[in-house]
């Protein structure tokens, strides 16, 4: 368990005054996931398109401290794994003498759908890249577009409700347990630090892991976004906590195959108190979608009894 006062004392590798809007759970991941190396370390990050990009680097200004990469929206994990290869070219010539950790960011839209051929690749080639998702469940740096990590029966500028269908009709892609299936030593979902929550060092003890880690390694962290969600930024964190206690977004971590749940709620909540604070769900509440809020609700419950199964928890 980390201390907070070490972790808050610690180099700051992502400045304010960026350009992010206000409450935007994107900055408060990459500062908890850069928080986990060591001061003396050094890194090299490649960002891929997408909100955090387009406002922590305005030209001829950046947010970033460490070496950073702005690269196109389907190619962070190419571009992270390219520099990772001529790094480990350059120490076999004895060219560098320093040590450095790799890291990619991207959001939903960068990862689950445009990149996730680039992501497929550097995952199978095994490079030495921690790959970090800020995943608020739609292109929100665009117009908030729907995208495959968008939950069921969301309403987004591309999967609007109305008379005809309400939100988005499909289930959510799972990609974690897409990475899993890549066999990399790691892989994890988690959420942004929730003071006074059992599970509040999470993402920081995850990211420590994975960076103690040869290899590729996967996290995915649910990132709030006010605007996409249509919470107010006050509580967008009571909203990440109900997301994990209705077990719509389990921790858990897979370390060479081996499944570990990291929080099981005491009480598992209806999906209702993950979906009724957000503007996105709201036409879920009338009495004609209703049947909606119970099919979401049977595949949280299947997803969770198969992650409890693969994590031998009875």
């Amino acid at each position: 368990m980390p201390n907070l006062k070490e972790l808050s004392a610690k180099k700051v590798r992502l400045t304010g005054g960026h350009r992010m809007c206000a409450g935007c759970g994107a900055p408060m991941v990459v500062n908890w996931v850069l928080k986990a190396l060591k001061d003396e370390q050094k890194a090299v990050i490649s960002n891929a398109t997408g909100c955090l990009e387009v406002s922590t680097c305005l030209y001829p200004y950046t947010a970033w401290k460490d070496s950073w990469v702005h690269t196109a929206f389907e190619n962070a994990a190419a571009t992270g794994s390219g520099v990772e290869a001529a790094y480990r070219a350059m120490k076999r010539k004895g060219t560098l003498k320093d040590d450095y950790k790799f890291i990619a960011f991207g959001g939903d839209g960068g990862t689950y759908d445009i990149g996730l051929q680039s992501l497929s690749g550097a995952m199978e080639r095994g490079h030495d890249l921690l790959y970090v998702c800020y995943d608020n469940g739609a292109y929100m740096n665009t117009g908030i577009q729907r995208s495959s990590a968008t939950p069921m029966g969301a309403d987004t500028t591309t999967s609007p409700a109305g008379k005809v269908k309400p939100g988005k009709q499909q289930y959510r892609k799972d990609l974690a347990e897409i990475m899993v299936s890549h066999h990399i030593p790691y892989v994890a979902q988690t959420v942004p630090v929730i003071p006074g929550t059992p599970y509040m060092f999470d993402l920081c003890n995850k990211a420590e892991k994975a960076f103690s880690i040869e290899g590729p390694k996967f996290m995915n962290v649910l990132t709030p976004c006010p605007r996409g969600w249509r919470i107010d930024t006050a509580t967008e964190l009571e909203v990440i906590k109900a997301a994990v206690d209705t077990c719509f977004w389990p921790l858990y971590e897979v370390e060479n195959g081996v499944y570990k749940i990291n929080y099981i709620p005491k009480e598992k909540k209806p999906i209702t108190e993950w979906l009724k604070p957000q503007g996105r769900f709201k036409h879920l509440f009338k009495p004609e979608n209703e049947h909606i809020i119970k099919m979401i609700q049977e595949e949280v419950d299947r997803r969770w009894e198969k992650l409890l199964y693969l994590a031998k928890v009875k």
